[in-house]
């Protein structure tokens, strides 16, 4: 992962842990004893924090280090990657497997 995507990933994270807590940045900032636009910087991707201030940060929105780095995929990604297993698939291989999907 290159540093960009990094600073993105990171972004995007804390924004989403941060708002499931209900919290505003500068609030968030404060409170882990941060300059008032430290989460800010972060999640404007300005700023990577440290190892030691991501566990702050973690610690801060009650997630754990694994769950925040977590990769997150979406549906579409689901969906793009059984497309492409499929393919490979005959027909009745394909009837059985959607036999078994209906069953869901």
């Amino acid at each position: 992962m290159h540093e960009s995507e990094l600073k993105r990933f990171i972004s995007k994270k804390l924004s989403y842990f941060r708002s499931r807590k209900n919290v505003s940045a500068r609030e968030m900032s404060l409170a882990i004893g941060q300059s008032d636009n430290y989460i800010n910087s972060i999640e404007n991707e300005r700023v990577t924090p440290s190892i030691q201030m991501l566990y702050v940060i973690c610690d801060y929105l009650d997630v754990t280090v694994e769950e925040f780095l977590r990769e997150t995929r979406s549906k579409e990604y689901y969906l793009k990657e059984i497309n492409k297993r499929l393919i490979g698939y005959e027909s009745e291989q394909l009837e059985h497997i959607l036999l078994m999907l209906k069953s869901f």
